[in-house]
């Protein structure tokens, strides 16, 4: 159950700078109620063939649903050529990825600068 208050999901979609990838900044919450929401969002995004930033220093809680949702639309850039970095500082969320085996599988900045870097070059 989610506590009274907590914050929806959100998802905010930015053009840096001309010629750089959009960033996705999520905030709020992903979990079994929001995840999808994310996982179409990204996947649309990166559908039109662009890289996509996506920044999670905005998220206070991530679960296994919303880990789901990050892989598919990973699995969805690399079907499309394109890449998919996370921007993430939180040590709890940050330690999701590493007890999974997932920052193996993911691009993950601790800047959304160091990210745009990544994508460019």
């Amino acid at each position: 159950m989610i506590p009274e208050g907590t914050p929806a999901l959100q998802l905010d979609v930015s053009q840096p700078d001309s010629g750089q990838a959009p960033l996705a900044t999520v905030s709020g919450e992903v979990d079994v109620s929001s995840a999808a929401a994310l996982r179409d969002g990204l996947t649309e995004l990166v559908a039109k063939g662009t890289s996509v930033v996506v920044d999670l220093t905005g998220v206070g809680f991530l679960d296994s649903t919303g880990l789901g949702a990050l892989v598919t639309a990973r699995k969805a850039a690399e079907d499309h050529g394109v890449q998919l970095p996370l921007v993430c500082s939180s040590e709890r969320i940050l330690k999701l990825f590493t007890i999974t085996g997932l920052d193996g599988v993911f691009t993950i900045c601790a800047t959304v600068d160091e990210a745009l870097q990544q994508v460019a070059g």
